[in-house]
């Protein structure tokens, strides 16, 4: 019997798939646990509506996505700490540090986690930091550390 799986059934496929399943276990257990639809001509409609959907909200995130990218790679992160001789930090720059100026100076608000900082920045400098914007989008950031 060909179904329509409405969520992830292991060993049979991920939601909106279109598969075959014993007779038995489609009515005893896919359409008792509401896991499956059968497989109607009226059914395959909503699936095919609902799958034009979901494309066309991707393609709608990934356009976002892309145009933050541009944003974000446009612009240049000024952060001011205090420190000592010689361009060394009392204490460090963080993601946070980051996200807040980000917010604050530019007005792009970016979750800290999405900051991939591979530890924390010790020293006045220069630094280009991949911040993740979408799935496997990731644009550079320039970070400018000075000491005050």
């Amino acid at each position: 019997m060909k179904v329509i799986l409405k969520s992830d059934v292991n060993g049979l496929g991920k939601k909106g798939d279109l598969v075959n399943a014993k007779d038995g276990y489609a009515r005893n257990f896919l359409f008792v646990k509401g896991l499956a639809v059968e497989a109607t001509s009226e059914n395959m409609a909503i699936l095919e509506e609902e799958q034009k959907l979901e494309k066309e909200r991707i393609e709608k995130e990934t356009k976002e996505a892309n145009a933050l990218k541009d944003r974000i790679e446009s612009i240049e992160v000024l952060i001011s700490q205090k420190g000592g001789k010689g361009s060394k930090l009392f204490g460090s720059v963080t993601a946070i540090d980051i996200s807040n100026a980000l917010g604050k100076n530019h007005g792009i608000n970016i979750d800290k986690k999405k900051i991939e900082l591979k530890g924390n920045i010790k020293e006045e400098g220069s630094y280009t930091i991949p911040v993740r914007v979408y799935k496997d989008l990731t644009a550079d950031l320039k970070v400018v550390v000075r000491v005050e």
